[in-house]
């Protein structure tokens, strides 16, 4: 049964009694129950994702953030400018290391765990204190990424850039990473607009690759256009950030996808409302 320990991974603890007022004035979604976790990005003014992250409700100890670890101090900076008079502390967690299982492999006894409230196919995630992770993981972290991007799913840093990407372009509309009903956030006019006029026209999809899988950062190109660029990759597939338009617009004129010489196809997404041109049945 497959468990990998995730490396770069960092947590941060946000408590009091108003640190779930201070989360929902924040980010993309709402602060979830005890014992519940929610998927949310906090965004610059702008709307573009600074950080996402996993929220993970600890009873009677607040909120624990799942974050990527480059992103951290920066993180905590901003959480921390944002406190003003609110009653809330705001601190890193060492020692703690992240972990998933899936496939029906069980998490570690009295770890916090979490089914991933992005899609319950990419299983459970948990942390663990550094010190109980010694061989819990049966396969490497590459397997975990094999199964993601077979699912689809995009990951900030290999898949979409921080400071550059709405929450759209990286799929969080689909993967309940937005709640649309709730009130304002940071970024929150920016995101509602583009929901509301459906003008995401870039996204994050996959593609089956007829060759050698390009490198992250290629170009996607139909002809002399360029549709966008790869992500991350395993197993014959890519994520790739493109232009939906133009993608469509290749497709219609019979055009193929290239990245660095080899075939792209598109493939659909089971879990997306959204079309990917090439993939209608």
């Amino acid at each position: 049964m497959p468990i990998a320990l995730l490396e770069g991974r960092a947590v941060a603890r946000v408590a009091g009694p108003e640190a779930a007022h201070f989360l929902d004035n924040l980010l993309t979604a709402r602060a979830p129950a005890p014992g519940a976790a929610r998927y949310a990005a906090l965004l610059a003014p702008q709307g573009k994702i600074l950080a996402d992250m996993f929220v993970l409700a600890v009873p009677e100890d607040g909120f624990r953030l799942d974050v990527p670890a480059p992103l951290l101090a920066e993180l905590l900076k901003k959480l921390k400018l944002y406190r003003l008079r609110a009653r809330v502390e705001i601190e890193a967690v060492d020692g703690l290391v992240a972990g998933v299982a899936w496939d029906g492999a069980a998490v570690p006894e009295g770890a916090p765990a979490f089914e991933d409230p992005r899609l319950p196919a990419l299983g459970r995630r948990f942390l663990i204190e550094a010190g109980a992770a010694g061989g819990l993981a049966t396969v490497p972290e590459a397997d975990w990424q094999a199964h993601r991007i077979a699912l689809g799913v995009p990951e900030g840093g290999r898949d979409f850039a921080y400071g550059d990407a709405f929450p759209h372009e990286a799929d969080m509309d689909q993967l309940h990473g937005i709640d649309f009903d709730k009130g304002c956030y940071v970024g929150q006019e920016i995101v509602s607009r583009m929901q509301h006029r459906g003008t995401a026209r870039t996204r994050v999809i996959p593609f089956a690759v007829n060759g050698p899988v390009p490198a992250p950062g290629t170009p996607v190109v139909a002809g002399a256009k360029t549709l966008g660029q790869v992500g991350s990759g395993a197993d014959g597939r890519v994520l790739a950030t493109v232009r939906l338009d133009r993608l469509a617009e290749a497709r219609e004129a019979g055009l193929g996808i290239e990245a660095a010489g080899a075939a792209l196809v598109p493939e659909p997404l089971a879990w997306a409302s959204f079309p990917i041109p090439g993939t209608e049945r």
